[in-house]
């Protein structure tokens, strides 16, 4: 399975969005963890949303889809 979630940080006040093989819990402990990027800004992440997908092509339409981040 793969899923696109939504990550929110109250301290930046930013959401982000991603897509995944792993379980939800796993990649929120990366982005969580000491890393580079743009979620490395904050350790407050919370997931807001969730939705699984059959296939990583899906997941992956999904995070880009631009009604989603409205």
């Amino acid at each position: 399975m793969h899923s696109t979630y939504i990550l929110y940080s109250a301290s930046l006040d930013k959401y982000y969005i991603g897509s995944t093989s792993l379980p939800i819990a796993d990649r929120l402990r990366r982005h969580l963890t000491d890393h580079d990027g743009f979620t490395a800004k904050a350790k407050d992440w919370t997931v807001v949303y969730t939705h699984e997908f059959v296939s990583k092509e899906l997941a992956l339409a999904r995070e880009t889809d631009q009604e989603l981040a409205k």
